[in-house]
């Protein structure tokens, strides 16, 4: 077994170990939540046998501990359960939701990372100089700025005042692909413009550090033109903490969308755990926690991998 596969491996336990942790804490912090599932479906007015059967139907009546290893395993064969509000498998119900949630993220991904890069290598170009600060206070601002706050401007100046997007993303099932980017629009930029300054801030000052080196004075010493030693001697060497905070910044896509989806009425996972938390629908709840979890660990997981394989030091250990 080489050096990189086992450190690969050992990410890759670390995962898995953080995953089971992470399900613990999600089982055990909606069990422990104020109140009764059966009495707030049932409503007030059930009596004690009604709730008492209801909580048997609905295996309430077990001990915790097994509760929590039969949702465990029929998490493991892909049995979400049954949603408690319409009786619909839990899987059918975050299907179509999950497919939105993540056409938001690659919607939002495709906005920023192209521009995030652009933006960090010009002000790399020319640090110290009006660009450079122009960049820098941009970045800043979007960063200080929440995602609802983001959301309701862009509401108000392209929505209301300019009219050229929808306020609301109604997505339905027969929707063309036109109407989807058109009613993606507003959420995806959303997102984008709040990823999208950490990327851009991340990679002038990766590019900048390596500027500092030798073997960039040797560069500028054979009379190579700034852009070229950018591109082809710092750019290469500062991929590894630009995949990492490009990746980790991609896992807030998909985990953060909760705040935007339920501003923009979106319909996707964000927007069904909150209708599902108001609803009391533990299972669903439980069910959206642990795939935001598991793709947030994952994405983590995928990082920490990018930032080995582009890492020579790692690939070729002495």
């Amino acid at each position: 077994m080489t050096a990189i596969t086992k450190v690969i491996g050992q990410r890759v336990a670390l995962g898995a170990l953080t995953l089971w942790i992470v399900s613990l804490l999600i089982f055990a912090g909606i069990q422990f939540l104020p109140g009764d599932a059966a009495t707030e479906i049932l409503g007030q007015s059930a009596t004690p046998e009604t709730v008492a059967a209801f909580r048997r139907s609905l295996g309430l009546d077990l001990p915790l501990y097994q509760r929590y290893f039969e949702w465990l395993w029929g998490i493991l064969h892909g049995n979400f359960g049954a949603a408690l509000s319409s009786g619909r498998d839990i899987s059918e119900l975050i299907r179509p939701r999950l497919f939105n949630t993540l056409f938001l993220a690659a919607g939002a991904a495709a906005i920023s990372v192209p521009i995030a890069l652009c933006g960090g290598i010009v002000a790399a170009l020319y640090r110290n100089t009006i660009i450079d600060r122009a960049i820098n206070v941009i970045t800043l601002t979007w960063i200080s700025f929440p995602e609802f706050f983001v959301a309701y401007i862009l509401i108000l100046i392209l929505a209301v005042h300019a009219g050229v997007l929808p306020s609301l993303s109604d997505v339905s099932p027969g929707i063309s692909f036109i109407g989807r980017l058109s009613a993606l629009a507003l959420p995806a930029l959303t997102l984008a413009l709040v990823v999208m300054a950490h990327m851009m801030r991340m990679t002038r000052t990766s590019i900048v550090t390596l500027l500092g080196n030798q073997y960039i004075e040797t560069a500028r010493l054979k009379g190579l033109p700034e852009w070229r030693i950018l591109v082809r001697h710092a750019l290469p060497n500062a991929l590894a903490p630009i995949a990492n905070v490009v990746v980790l910044n991609l896992a807030y896509l998909i985990t953060g969308v909760v705040v935007v989806e339920v501003v923009f009425v979106y319909p996707g996972l964000g927007q069904l755990i909150v209708d599902s938390v108001q609803k009391r629908d533990i299972p669903v709840v439980q069910a959206c926690s642990l795939i935001f979890a598991s793709t947030y660990v994952l994405l983590n997981l995928t990082a920490d991998v990018v930032s080995i394989v582009v890492n020579p030091r790692l690939m070729h250990p002495k």
